[in-house]
């Protein structure tokens, strides 16, 4: 009798034991379904990529051994888990493979846990109404829609289709100057009046989230694209002269305000075919989104800490691309310089361009050939580094002609 009383206490509080669970997780799940829905901010970048980094930080940090998997299943999750680790690492040395998979994982996360549809994407940026989307985001649509179909030739097609590199006056400037404006991208947005479809307008998000988690912010996709370099925050004027002027002429700080006066944070140039354009369409947003960027653009195969005794690095990017990054007190403000190096395109007939080219390309043929001593001089941009591939003293001295008929 006792035997029997004790089995049935013991199946009560087991049965008890397992509807007051399942009640408790019934409950917090609505409660998370009922403030998702309830949320107007759900659907914001700000409160995705805080959902991505939280969700990636679990998957990395997930102890697989308390789960009870199978030996194989536990394999599997090992190999997985560390490949992850090991692409958010590589994906901020500038790595274009890794970023593509750690972008596809943000897209299945956000489909498949967060529940981003057709609707509530627009939610993100206002696909759907143009007056409200900012130059930025039209950009980052012009651009995404030229890479599917020129790759990373696709910001040079769009600067040789609109002309942008042309030398253009702006308002309250003396001179003409090399810059891209909102206006041209606000015409260029409207000229080409895109169609998007539900996985175009996701992915221009995703890539919005990314740049802001693991990418190099406002230029990172414009960094892989097939340029002569890249730099920011090399012009405009610092945050500590701006808080300096607040404390000391207010009316000097309200002139610079009116007359919209660039930051060091909104400094964006490119160099392309030897031209430095500014991006005046394009900002950081903020010194401490410049300073992200400049602590993690130089990091490939960990050069040393860039800290105010060692104000300045120079490194190489996983690409090859030469960067130097330079921080305060040595500088005024944080800013970094990406010069990339593409060997193919490195042709003579390419970068002498002036009348009578073809003695000045003929005598540097001849100079080589007879393993003179070549000085090489001119201003920054001019390709004096592309010139270098062609006159490698190791091919001089190992008398081999036709290695430079193939440079030169």
């Amino acid at each position: 009798m006792n035997v029997t009383n004790l089995i049935f206490i013991v199946l009560i509080l087991g049965i008890a034991f397992y509807l007051i669970r399942r009640f408790v997780h019934k409950r917090q799940s609505e409660e998370s379904d009922e403030q998702l829905k309830v949320d107007d901010s759900t659907y914001t970048l700000d409160t995705m990529k805080e959902f991505v980094k939280r969700r990636l930080d679990e998957i990395t940090k997930i102890n697989l051994y308390d789960i009870g998997l199978s030996e194989e299943e536990l394999k599997r999750r090992k190999n997985k888990k560390y490949e992850l680790k090991k692409a958010l690492k590589g994906c901020t040395y500038g790595d274009v493979n890794d970023k593509k998979y750690i972008k596809e994982l943000i897209y299945d996360l956000l489909v498949n846990e967060y529940g981003v549809d057709e609707i509530n994407v627009s939610k993100a940026i206002p696909f759907d109404v143009p007056s409200l989307l900012t130059s930025q985001d039209k950009f980052d649509i012009i651009l995404y829609m030229y890479k599917a179909e020129f790759g990373y030739e696709a910001l040079s097609e769009i600067i040789k289709k609109y002309n942008l590199d042309d030398l253009k006056y702006i308002s309250g400037d003396s001179k003409p100057s090399y810059v891209i404006t909102s206006e041209e991208i606000d015409s260029i947005y409207e000229k080409e009046n895109f169609v998007l479809t539900f996985e175009d307008k996701l992915n221009v998000v995703v890539q919005r989230i990314y740049q802001h988690y693991k990418g190099y912010s406002s230029i990172d996709e414009i960094r892989d694209m097939n340029i002569d370099g890249i730099s920011g925050g090399v012009s405009g004027l610092p945050e500590t002269f701006l808080s300096q002027v607040a404390q000391t002429d207010g009316d000097y700080l309200t002139q610079i305000t009116d007359h919209k006066v660039p930051r060091a944070c909104d400094s964006i140039w490119i160099m392309f075919h030897g031209k430095s354009i500014r991006l005046a369409f394009l900002s950081f947003g903020n010194e401490a989104e410049l300073k992200r960027v400049c602590q993690n653009i130089y990091k490939f195969n960990n050069p040393g800490q860039l800290s105010d005794t060692n104000g300045y690095k120079i490194n190489e990017m996983k690409d090859g691309s030469r960067v130097v990054v330079v921080r305060p007190s040595m500088s005024e403000t944080w800013a970094f310089f990406v010069r990339k190096f593409d060997v193919k395109r490195a042709t003579l007939e390419q970068i002498v361009l002036f009348p009578g080219k073809e003695e000045t390309i003929d005598l540097l043929k001849f100079l080589v050939k007879g393993a003179r001593i070549i000085s090489l001089t001119g201003e920054q941009g001019c390709r004096k580094n592309n010139n270098a591939y062609g006159y490698d003293r190791k091919y001089i001295r190992n008398n081999e002609p036709s290695y430079y008929r193939n440079c030169i």
